[in-house]
Formats: structure tokens, C-alpha cells, sequence
């Protein structure tokens, strides 16, 4: 057993980065003594001070403008939007500025920033604060997207995010951190991991279920239930979502033919829909069913407890798609 959490991924790379580049800084509402809103980076005001964790005012649109702006004469700011929702009030910094400002100047200036967003749900956070926004981002050219379900993968993705030239959008689950009051566990050595590279985090022969962040949990509960029925699920996380790793859907494809999605996102418009595309382009000859898709039903996510989750994926109605695929 580890104490090793995903809080402690992310502030232990945030923490190492800092200590290797003085260029790093953190930018964000709370992000000094509190350690952020969830206390993930507890801890690192006491280490670094105010002069690496500016803490500022509310205003999502001034904290990314200022951070554009120091990315761009040669800083390495660290963005912490405390709800991924917030992240639409500084759309036109993020869309408009950060990811065209290497295209525009050709090739000349570069915005080497990334956007730490809290995303989804943890239980009753309310419509405004549990939404996914995953595929919006991923939509957008010039911006890569990255969306960690381990704190290993946390720790090493958030480094290469740190070090790359270009914005990242980094996805962090708020019910995949433990507890609220900050890391507590042990120190684990994780090397930068490198984009575009998943991984198959258990092995299977009759179908592939592609999940991430949170909604993966439940993917690997549902093929552990399922195994007891003679089913073999090979789950397939793909940690970053552009660039995406095509040629490990298509390796786990070669063996499984069949093709399952889940995440927290509404089904619409998710980012799934990418990967079913991705699916039918490239490995349409190594399909033996029609692709599904398990995702939030189209509303905005409820705050009662009990419709919050009949609006959300979950461990039964994955079950139930997979026996309608293998059936």
C-alpha cells in the first residue's frame, strides 16, 4: 500500500519544477497559504513565498492575461482556475491569445503555459461547478489537453506539461484527491511522461472500454464485475487527449474488435465522439459491432444527490452497455 495520493502528484510536481527552473511561478486565486481551494499545493507558499505563487484577486480573464504575458517574455506560469467552469470567463486569453500567438507570429513567440483546471464532479457541487469541459478545449488548435486518472500519471504529465513550449490544459478530477486537506503521503519518483502515449491499465480479449480521469474507476469496477461473467474488458486510458494515442486504440482494437467510451462529460459533443472517429478511421475493418458511447445524460449536472446520479456515468450502466456489446 502507498500514500503516494494524486493531490501529492500534482504538488509534488509543481514543487520539483519549481526547484529545477526559476522561471516557474504559480498563478491563481487562493494559491498562497491556503494551498488552492481543495489544498492540493499546500505547503509550497511556505517553501517558494509570494514571489513564485502570486495569489490574486477574482478575475479568471486578469489571472491568464497576466500569465500570457509573462509566458511570453520567458516565464513558465502555472494557472490554477480553482473550477474548470470559471475557465469561460477567460476564454478569449486562452482561445483567442495563448493558443494562436505561436501560429500568428510564425513560429517567433510562444505561450509555454499551463491551465490547471478542477473538473467534474465530487458529490453535490452544483451545476456550475462539476461540468466537464474537456472537448471544448480539445476542439481548439494550438492547445494540447491532458487528463491524468492516476497520481503517477499526475505527477509525470504535469511535468512535461510544465516543460513544453506550447498552453496545456490540465484536467484534475476533485474526486480523485484525497480528502481536502492536501497531499499528506510519501515522495515517489516520477519522470516526465511523455504526450501522446497511454497505457493499457488492465488487459482484456472481448472488448475495449477507452475511459479517463475519474470515470475510469469505474470502468475497471465494471470489468472486474463483469469477469465473474466470463467477460474480458481491456480498459485503455489515453492520459492526454491531443495529441491522442491513435496507434494504442488501434493495438487494443486488433485484439478486442469491440469498442466502449466512458466519461463524465455529456455524451454529445464529448470528446468520446473524437475517439469513436478516431476508431472508425483508422480501425474500421477491426470492428465487429456498432461503437458505444457511456457519458452524462444531456442536462446540466443536478445538485440532489440522487439525480445527480442518474444524470452521471456509472459502474451499472457500464456493465449494461458491455452485455448488449459481447451479447
Amino acid at each position: 500500500m502507498t500514500n503516494f495520493s494524486y493531490a501529492d502528484g500534482v504538488r509534488q510536481a509543481i514543487a520539483e519544477e519549481m526547484e529545477r527552473d526559476p522561471a516557474v511561478f504559480m498563478i491563481g486565486e487562493d494559491v498562497g497559504a491556503p494551498g488552492g481551494v481543495f489544498g492540493v499545493t499546500k505547503g509550497l507558499w511556505d517553501q517558494f513565498g509570494a514571489n513564485r505563487l502570486w495569489d490574486t484577486p477574482i478575475s479568471e480573464e486578469a489571472i491568464v492575461g497576466a500569465a500570457v504575458g509573462a509566458a511570453l517574455v520567458g516565464g513558465r506560469p502555472i494557472v490554477e482556475i480553482m473550477f474548470g467552469d470559471f475557465s469561460l470567463l477567460a476564454m478569449d486569453m486562452i482561445i483567442n491569445q495563448a493558443a494562436k500567438t505561436h501560429y500568428m507570429t510564425g513560429g517567433n513567440l510562444s505561450v509555454p503555459m499551463v491551465v490547471r483546471m478542477v473538473t467534474g464532479t465530487a458529490g453535490s457541487t452544483g451545476a456550475q461547478h462539476s461540468q466537464s469541459l474537456e472537448a471544448m478545449f480539445a476542439h481548439v488548435p494550438g492547445l494540447k489537453v491532458v487528463a491524468p486518472s492516476t497520481a503517477e500519471d499526475a505527477k509525470g504529465l504535469l511535468k512535461s506539461a510544465i516543460r513544453d513550449p506550447d498552453p496545456v490544459i490540465f484536467f484534475e478530477h476533485k474526486g480523485l484527491y484525497v480528502g481536502r486537506g492536501g497531499p499528506t503521503g510519501e515522495v515517489v519518483e516520477v519522470a516526465p511522461i511523455p504526450f501522446g502515449k497511454g497505457k493499457v491499465v488492465r488487459k482484456g480479449t472481448d472488448l475495449t472500454i477507452v475511459s479517463y480521469l475519474k470515470t475510469l474507476e469505474y470502468a475497471q469496477q465494471a470489468a472486474e464485475e463483469l469477469s465473474a461473467e466470463g467477460i474480458s474488458c481491456e480498459i485503455f486510458d489515453p492520459r492526454t487527449l491531443v495529441p491522442f494515442d491513435r496507434a494504442g486504440l488501434r493495438t487494443s482494437l486488433q485484439k478486442t474488435g469491440r469498442l466502449l467510451i466512458a466519461h463524465e462529460a455529456p455524451t454529445r459533443g464529448g470528446f468520446g465522439a473524437e475517439i469513436a472517429a478516431y476508431a472508425a478511421e483508422d480501425c474500421f475493418e477491426l470492428l465487429r459491432s456498432p461503437i458505444v458511447r457511456v457519458g452524462a445524460r444531456n442536462t446540466p449536472v443536478p445538485y440532489a444527490p440522487v439525480m445527480e446520479r442518474h444524470t452521471l456515468p456509472s459502474v451499472s450502466r457500464i456493465v449494461e452497455e458491455v452485455r448488449k456489446l459481447v451479447g
